[in-house]
């Protein structure tokens, strides 16, 4: 092994701090600040006076660029700092027996009001039929937006979404939980089977609130989330679905809004045939 004193290492890293800051002193020459090339020669995709070397973008950070750069985006930070922690969870974490149930972490936060819930059927009864109610004044707006207002766009969105949403659910067929409080009033009615994956209660509730927050109708979409919040409590406590299914509908919520949104668009640009009688729905 080779032992080298302190001066010999302070000496050493002056030097290398010397020619860090002659790099980046070339590499702002030659680069600008977002480590595009400036010059660039016309034969190859290269900073003028060098044919060999590639300047990337990393090579002109320096600390004060990278605090500057986590201070400004803080999410992607943040982001990075969640990618790290749940892969550390990932890799040692106990998976589930095959002979076991699904863990849900909503579950056990609910645990206190499902057995309450079980205790009181007539309860559980009640707020099933309070969730149904909230579903039909979901699908009213949806059809009302299309039938009277004439706008379209709620409804291709619905459309998008139980399409998707049947296509998944028989496709990964989820086991329904063991602890399931099922109700005859309870939407669909009538205790009959349905998919797990994703919620259409909470994606249907997300895509009549955006609806209603695009046309101005703030307070009606608020009162549209609390209920969806508090649908989506009642359905963790009655294992009416999985944690999983609540997230996934209301990201598909989001999703299936947009993309009728797009489409939309795309029909606005498309010449209808003059022999066609139709006027197309607004957005």
């Amino acid at each position: 092994m080779i032992s080298v004193d302190r001066r010999t290492k302070q000496c050493l890293g002056n030097f290398l701090c010397l020619c860090s800051q002659e790099i980046q002193k070339k590499l702002r020459d030659l680069m600008g600040e977002n480590g595009n090339v400036v010059e660039m020669d016309e034969k190859s995709a290269l900073p003028l006076g060098d044919t060999t070397a590639v300047y990337p973008s990393f090579m002109g950070w320096s600390v004060t660029y990278l605090i500057g750069a986590a201070r400004f985006h803080p999410l992607p930070v943040l982001l990075a700092g969640c990618l790290l922690f749940f892969m550390a969870v990932e890799y040692t974490l106990v998976m589930i027996p095959p002979n076991s149930q699904p863990y849900d972490v909503g579950f056990v936060w609910t645990q206190s009001l499902h057995d309450l819930l079980l205790e009181r059927p007539a309860l559980n009864t009640v707020l099933a039929a309070m969730n149904t109610v909230f579903v039909g004044m979901q699908t009213v707006y949806i059809l009302w937006t299309c039938l009277v207002e004439g706008r379209g766009r709620p409804t291709i969105a619905a459309l998008f979404m139980f399409t998707c949403r049947g296509i998944l659910g028989y496709t990964t067929q989820l086991p329904l939980p063991e602890e399931f409080l099922g109700s005859g009033v309870d939407f669909p009615v009538g205790n009959v089977s349905f998919f797990l994956f994703f919620s259409g209660h909470v994606a249907g509730a997300v895509i009549a609130s955006l609806d209603m927050r695009r046309v101005k109708r703030s307070q009606l979409a608020f009162t549209f989330d609390t209920f969806n919040a508090l649908q989506s409590l009642r359905l963790l406590a009655t294992r009416g679905h999985y944690t999983i299914d609540l997230a996934a509908g209301l990201g598909a919520g989001w999703l299936f809004d947009s993309l009728a949104g797009k489409y939309e668009d795309s029909k606005r640009c498309t010449v209808v045939p003059k022999d066609l009688v139709y006027e197309p729905l607004k957005g």
